[in-house]
């Protein structure tokens, strides 16, 4: 039985959602050159995270990481809060 442990993947994004309960949805924007015409590209993924404590709020700028599947859409994980809003209401 192998040991080593392999690494898991982990995006940086912008929560858009907060509404479910324990779920964020993160929006990660990526860019990159186009194939041919070398233009830069931005394109931009939505995606459900666990939030087990309903930490991160509308706006903040948080780390994900790959986790076994949780629910039907939801496959990834909260890992830290970099940057939150401060929205005191």
């Amino acid at each position: 039985m192998s040991t080593v442990k392999t690494r898991r993947k982990e995006l940086v994004g912008t929560v858009v959602s907060d509404k479910m309960d324990k779920t964020i949805v993160v929006l990660v924007e990526r860019q990159f050159p186009h194939p041919l015409y070398g233009k830069r590209i931005k394109k931009s993924k939505r995606y459900y995270a666990h939030d087990p404590e309903n930490k991160a709020k509308i706006g903040d700028v948080v780390r994900i990481r790959e986790s076994r599947p949780l629910s039907k859409l939801k496959r990834w994980t909260l890992v830290e809060i970099i940057s939150s809003t401060k929205n005191d209401s």
